[in-house]
């Protein structure tokens, strides 16, 4: 046993990229840890699966380097506008989201990280240790999502939306792949009335195609109104089935409390609209281990990590979803250094 009577120094709830990239952090701080997950490697969800350049060195630093496409930049289109901005460093890569899972499982077993298939149902807590899913550990790293039952569990619950403006601002994304040959090296978003269309190369013959916006979402629907990208993709086969996601918007209380942390998802989300999530995860799990024992200074870290994306996501969000959002790729067509500006800075 670790210090203290427990079975393990850092539970992991939840085992998708954001909780293997927590726990070979903790391996890597000289920490045993434990990922508790029911579902089999890899694990599929619904995701854009473009990775920023800060995202791809968050994972060279893990030791990790999973094979796809580089994406050099970001390109608002709608109609016959187009803004497009290239990424002033590195480049940012596509990565079928199973080629990553794999990747970051084969480096977290490589790390001595332990799995178990448990399900969290119940989570209890004293001032040494915190017991879920039958393990005792030191500290316990939420990382189960936008839904996080570890979340509602806490506690830590955001406000709940209420009200009927709010309930029709809720936005969810479903994401199909076509077997295709990319047809560029950008992270392309196309704009239609109430939709947008993430469209990002992730193979040598594989195209994702997100879509975000209001429920009920149509994917083929929403392509008619995207003729060019429509054309794109005439003909091509689609690979695997769709996967959904959402509501999207998550809120929270805290993102700790006692022995626990809320990392990524679980933690609080504004919206995909930016493409930054795992960026964002990767670093919310360092962060995490940096501060196990010290809540208010994980709470600082937390929000200096994702104030940007913060901010920005949730201004974009707030256009997107107003009589104004007809005007935005016609604004970044017009106002190039604003748009590279934003890029960037969601980039890093």
């Amino acid at each position: 046993m670790t210090a203290g009577g427990a079975d393990v120094d850092v539970l992991v709830v939840g085992g998708g990229p954001v909780g293997l990239a927590a726990a070979v952090e903790a391996r890597t701080a000289g920490l045993t840890a434990l990922v508790v997950e029911p579902r089999g490697t890899p694990v599929d969800k619904a995701c854009g699966e473009g990775l920023m350049p800060g995202a791809v060195d968050a994972l060279a630093r893990l030791g990790v380097d999973p094979p796809g496409r580089p994406l050099a930049g970001i390109a608002y289109v709608r109609g016959d506008l187009r803004a497009e901005h290239r990424f002033r460093g590195p480049s940012g890569r596509g990565v079928r989201r199973t080629t990553l899972h794999a990747a970051l499982a084969a480096r977290a077993a490589d790390m001595g990280v332990e799995r178990s298939d448990g399900r969290v149902t119940a989570v209890e807590q004293d001032a040494t240790g915190v017991v879920a899913a039958g393990v005792r550990a030191r500290w316990l790293l939420a990382c189960d999502g936008l839904h996080s039952t570890v979340r509602r569990l806490t506690g830590l619950e955001g406000p709940a939306a209420s009200g009927r403006s709010r309930r029709s601002r809720r936005r969810y994304g479903v994401r199909r792949h076509y077997r295709r040959a990319p047809w560029t090296d950008l992270v392309e978003v196309h704009w239609a009335d109430d939709v947008e269309a993430y469209v990002t190369p992730v193979a040598d013959d594989l195209v994702g195609v997100a879509l975000l916006g209001p429920a009920p979402l149509d994917l083929d629907r929403a392509l008619a109104a995207m003729p060019a990208l429509a054309g794109r993709l005439a003909g091509a086969e689609v690979d695997g089935p769709d996967r959904g996601a959402g509501p999207l918007r998550q809120g929270t209380r805290a993102r700790t409390a006692g022995r626990v942390l809320l990392v990524g998802d679980a933690s609080g989300y504004v919206d995909a609209l930016t493409g930054e999530g795992l960026r964002l995860g990767f670093a919310q799990a360092a962060a995490a281990v940096a501060h196990l024992g010290d809540p208010a200074g994980y709470e600082r870290a937390w929000a200096a990590a994702t104030r940007d994306y913060r901010l920005l996501t949730g201004t974009l969000v707030a256009v997107a979803t107003s009589p104004l959002r007809p005007a935005l790729v016609p604004a970044a067509v017009r106002l190039p250094p604003v748009f590279a500006a934003a890029v960037e800075r969601l980039a890093r």
